[in-house]
């Protein structure tokens, strides 16, 4: 295709045309040009001329002008700043962060609705899914024509019936879910999501089909520079204690027992993770069966699950039946500070597995976590048998928190790498995020204070 910014011209080009005349996207159209006709002192020649694609002049053409080393000229006469930081930063950062919007904007094209989406997270997840122009449409039910559409959804919160109904359409469906690292807040509190994931193959969370996150932990090569930045990051998460509701390392005295230390931690019962990724296995109390049966002389701590502990979610166990097979039930230490202290850690599909696998723990699975099956866990769950490749753990880091999921700087409003997100959350701890936040606890807290009392009667 000869791309061409003259009609005059258009008429003595004897091939497939395209005529410039309204705004547009110029890199799309470069995308597929084999030429490009125009001014040579038009931005567009600048923009050709970077991306190697060859220039005919529609006009006065200045002899001996190297439109590259104008076009590098230009860019190199600015001052440029981290939009994050303030800090200044080279031409290359800043293109950098360019083609990293960039990139999320095409891998947003074609999503033309969103259902399925709570009102208090469409406000973070719509930077998520911008397509590069309009909003996100948040509908309740699908629109009347779906052929050739993309349609984002978050099933755990779509009616059975409008799931239904998109299944049978020819739209396609992209899976959306909350990303490893969160808020510094429950989302059953409503706090929204400062990460996503966004997945057109299916739930990473869900065996029966590889996912995309499986296909890239699979296949992809990951090079040395990306290896580099996922252990710097792993380092950092590390660090600053993070897991994905919240930040703290508060150190906590390991109990003087000289048994083997495991921490199993409680998940929700009824959450999609646990009914698909624990592949039968959906009880934290059989789960403690299980972890007791693989380790009679252990020390068993469970931590049941912020969800379930804030009243708002199914899969609380009696501390009475838990005792009888945990040791310790532990509540007011963060994940992370626990993690830190066992030797190992026991799960169905929860995070957590893979949270200890940053901090270098071993760590047992009786589900099929997207951890599961690449050489850095003990698995009892049925693994799928496509999962041959084996994985050192930052070429793992590289795919779950670099490429696979998406972030957003609370601070600017703009979508950022998980660094940056990373850094805001170490920084802002767990403080309040609002009147609906707060409404949602106080919600939670009666709902547990009426279950302490029915179990009493």
């Amino acid at each position: 295709m000869c791309l061409l910014d003259s009609r005059e011209e258009a008429r003595s080009i004897g091939e497939p045309i395209h005529t410039v005349t309204v705004p547009c996207d110029p890199w799309h159209l470069l995308n597929g040009a084999s030429e490009v006709v125009v001014d040579a002192d038009d931005e567009l020649a600048l923009l050709a001329a970077s991306a190697g694609v060859p220039i005919r002049s529609a006009g006065p053409d200045p002899t001996g002008v190297d439109l590259r080393a104008t076009l590098c000229g230009q860019l190199a006469a600015f001052n440029y700043f981290d939009p994050f930081t303030g800090d200044p930063i080279s031409l290359a950062e800043a293109i950098g962060y360019c083609a990293f919007w960039r990139q999320l904007i095409d891998s947003n094209r074609g999503i033309d609705s969103a259902i399925g989406f709570a009102f208090w997270k469409r406000p973070t997840v719509a930077p998520l899914l911008w397509s590069g122009s309009g909003k996100v449409r948040f509908v309740s039910r699908p629109p009347e024509r779906t052929a050739a559409e993309r349609i984002a959804v978050w099933k755990a919160r779509t009616a059975p019936a409008i799931l239904a109904q998109l299944e049978r359409s020819e739209a396609e469906l992209v899976e959306v879910e909350d990303g490893f690292i969160r808020s510094a807040g429950l989302g059953a509190d409503c706090v929204p999501p400062l990460s996503i994931v966004v997945d057109a193959a299916g739930a990473h969370f869900d065996p029966r089909q590889p996912s995309e996150l499986e296909t890239m932990l699979q296949d992809a090569e990951f090079d040395g520079g990306l290896l580099e930045r996922a252990k710097q990051l792993r380092e950092l998460i590390v660090e600053s204690g993070l897991s994905k509701y919240a930040s703290g390392n508060g150190a906590i005295e390991r109990h003087a027992s000289s048994a083997r230390q495991i921490l199993v931690p409680g998940q929700v019962e009824d959450d999609r993770a646990v009914i698909l990724g624990g592949c039968g296995l959906s009880s934290n109390f059989e789960l403690l069966r299980r972890v007791r049966a693989q380790a009679p002389n252990a020390h068993i701590l469970y931590k049941p699950h912020p969800d379930v502990e804030a009243g708002h979610r199914e899969g609380a166990i009696h501390d009475d039946k838990c005792l009888k097979i945990a040791d310790e039930i532990i509540r007011d230490h963060s994940i992370s500070a626990l993690i830190e202290a066992v030797d190992e850690v026991h799960v169905n599909s929860s995070l957590a597995g893979f949270e200890a696998l940053l901090r270098n723990k071993p760590v047992t699975t009786y589900g099929v976590p997207f951890y599961a099956g690449w050489g850095l866990t003990r698995d009892f769950g049925p693994v799928p048998a496509r999962r041959t490749a084996r994985r050192t753990i930052d070429e793992l880091v590289a795919a779950v928190l670099l490429l696979y999921p998406r972030y957003l700087d609370p601070v600017t409003g703009l979508p950022c790498p998980p660094e940056i997100l990373i850094s805001r959350l170490a920084e802002a701890g767990s403080r309040s995020g609002g009147l609906v936040v707060s409404l949602r606890r106080l919600q939670g807290r009666v709902r547990r204070s009426l279950s302490a009392f029915w179990r009493g009667r």
